[in-house]
């Protein structure tokens, strides 16, 4: 071990999380729950750096972004609205590969100031703060998750059935888990998150003792051979091209500029920010996806929203950490 490993041991062994500042946050990376808001990465412990290139093999449309995630991954939750936009602005031109990541393969480490799942809840609700999406936390006090494998394993499932349906589904185990303190390892909240994307329930159930699992493995397997150390991280390549990794929390504009560099010409499609318009394409969204979709402040989003609440057109749910809007 290395003085500089060894120093860093003990200073992230001192974190309290009743009073944890950023910098702490940024001293204790190597806990893959603590995700480190000045990076805006959800770490792997023990890990190297992620490959710098890539051969990549393109279908059919010119740029493949190979996404690895998690789906307890909060610096993940973060960058959903440059994700959702990228898909409006650019998705003639982009093929996703979501793959899963493994964050929590259990509790058998104590790294970081975290040690047990409730040292998990006051973190949570920094990082909510500070990405501005919902995020309560709570979860890990009343029904903790053991892993974030069973989830990632019918994510897995779901996508051999349906994978327009699979994004539906996670999409809903992340709002299930972020805003509404569920224990997404269960069977009862996977079905049921598996019932809103209009995915076959056994099939899913049947897949997820099954086939998912190797599928899963392979995924992990995948990105220790990308040299995968957190999440997210996205490989964006395109033929002929010196591939772009995007690493942990990033602004739209690098997104953007990932497209750009592969792909001079792509053409930005223009999104209609009609007020109800963008429900078309995303059932339920946060203030802050609608406000970097509709390109407006936080403020102005909100009272958009709320108007919008107020006239009967949508309806919201209020959470502490924030508010989820969705047609009624």
């Amino acid at each position: 071990m290395t003085g500089k490993l060894l120093l860093l041991m003990i200073m992230i062994g001192s974190i309290s999380c009743q009073s944890q500042t950023k910098s702490k946050m940024k001293e204790a990376k190597m806990n893959p729950l603590l995700c480190d808001t000045t990076t805006g990465i959800c770490e792997v412990p023990g890990s190297n750096n992620a490959a710098t290139a890539m051969n990549i093999k393109t279908d059919i449309k010119p740029i493949k972004i190979i996404y690895y995630t998690d789906p307890i991954c909060s610096s993940c939750w973060g960058i959903e609205p440059q994700l959702r936009k990228l898909k409006l602005e650019y998705g003639e031109y982009i093929d996703i590969d979501y793959r899963m990541g493994g964050l929590l393969p259990d509790w058998s480490y104590n790294s970081g100031g975290i040690s047990k799942p409730s040292d998990v809840a006051h973190h949570w609700k920094e990082v909510s703060r500070y990405y501005e999406m919902p995020i309560e936390g709570d979860v890990w006090l009343t029904d903790p998750l053991s892993s974030s494998y069973p989830p990632s394993i019918a994510i897995k499932a779901a996508q051999m059935q349906d994978k327009t349906k699979a994004l539906i589904f996670l999409r809903k185990l992340r709002e299930r888990v972020f805003l509404d303190n569920k224990n997404i390892t269960r069977w009862e909240v996977i079905q049921e998150a598996a019932n809103y994307a209009g995915l076959d329930t056994a099939q899913l159930k049947q897949d997820y003792e099954g086939p998912a699992k190797q599928l899963f493995e392979e995924d992990l397997q995948y990105a220790r051979t990308l040299g995968v150390r957190g999440f997210p991280t996205l490989f964006v390549s395109a033929a002929g091209k010196q591939p772009v990794t995007i690493y942990g929390f990033r602004p739209y504009d690098v997104f953007e500029s990932a497209v750009k560099q592969l792909l001079p010409g792509a053409r930005k499609e223009s999104i209609n920010i009609a007020p109800l318009a963008l429900f078309s394409h995303y059932p339920t969204l946060t203030v802050k996806e609608y406000a970097v979709l509709a390109e407006k402040t936080n403020a102005q989003a909100a009272a958009i929203l709320n108007q919008l609440v107020a006239e009967g057109s949508l309806k919201k749910q209020t959470v502490t950490s924030g508010v989820l809007y969705s047609k009624p």
